[in-house]
């Protein structure tokens, strides 16, 4: 059994890293997955519910929560996914086996029509898709062994 617990992290964990903790969760039930931001805004951005919806993701019962929560704990992996060069990308400072760095655009900051905007989110949703299943591939799942 795969026990393997992974934290997400970004700034406002309403987005991005809330996809991302529902792909995880996808590709294995069995995973130990939390996301969490350094300014947690205590809800999720609707238009990524929604796009996750769409492909049979429900992460509408997901918190967002602030990463002090989850300093105490010990974790195999800590991913933090902000993209921007102007983001900055937390730091954890809790005790981790491996810390890695998969970046995606934050899709809540596009501008334009309504139609370019969700087309943002579904390409990013996308990316994370990807990313996220080629990390779940590689991943040591024998990490307690």
């Amino acid at each position: 059994m795969n026990n393997t617990k992974i934290l997400i992290l970004c700034t406002g964990n309403s987005c991005r890293s809330q996809m991302a903790h529902g792909f995880l969760q996808s590709f294995d039930k069995n995973l130990i997955v939390r996301s969490a931001g350094t300014e947690a805004t205590g809800k999720l951005n609707q238009k990524a519910v929604q796009v996750m919806k769409e492909i049979g993701i429900d992460i509408s019962h997901h918190t967002s929560d602030s990463v002090d929560l989850y300093l105490n704990d010990e974790w195999d992996y800590v991913i933090t996914v902000c993209g921007a060069a102007n983001e900055s990308c937390p730091v954890f400072i809790g005790k981790v086996k491996h810390r890695l760095h998969i970046g995606f655009d934050d899709p809540s900051h596009a501008v334009g029509t309504e139609e370019f905007i969700w087309s943002e989110f579904r390409r990013v949703r996308d990316e994370i898709k990807t990313k996220f299943y080629e990390f779940y591939k590689k991943m040591d799942i024998n990490v307690h062994e």
